[in-house]
C-alpha cells in the first residue's frame, strides 16, 4: 500500500490500520534500538530536573499555555 493510497482512506481507516501496525511490531521479538540522540535529549533532561532548573507544569497550565 502507497502512501497515496494511504492518505485517501477515511480516518478510522488509518487508524485502524496504524493500530494493526503498532501492535505487530510490539510483538516482534527484535525491536530496533533508539537512536543515539535520544538518549542524549533524556540525559539532558534528568539532568535538568536534578539540577532544579527544569519546571513541571499541571495539565491546566499546559492547556492554557496552548491556547
Amino acid at each position: 500500500m502507497t502512501s497515496s493510497e494511504i492518505k485517501i482512506l477515511p480516518i478510522s481507516e488509518r487508524m485502524n490500520l496504524m493500530e494493526e501496525i503498532w501492535d505487530s511490531l510490539c510483538h516482534e521479538a527484535e525491536l530496533p534500538e533508539s537512536p543515539v540522540w535520544h538518549r542524549d535529549i533524556l540525559e539532558a533532561r534528568v539532568q535538568r530536573v536534578s539540577s532544579g532548573q527544569a519546571r513541571f507544569l499541571t495539565l491546566q497550565e499546559l492547556k492554557d499555555r496552548n491556547r
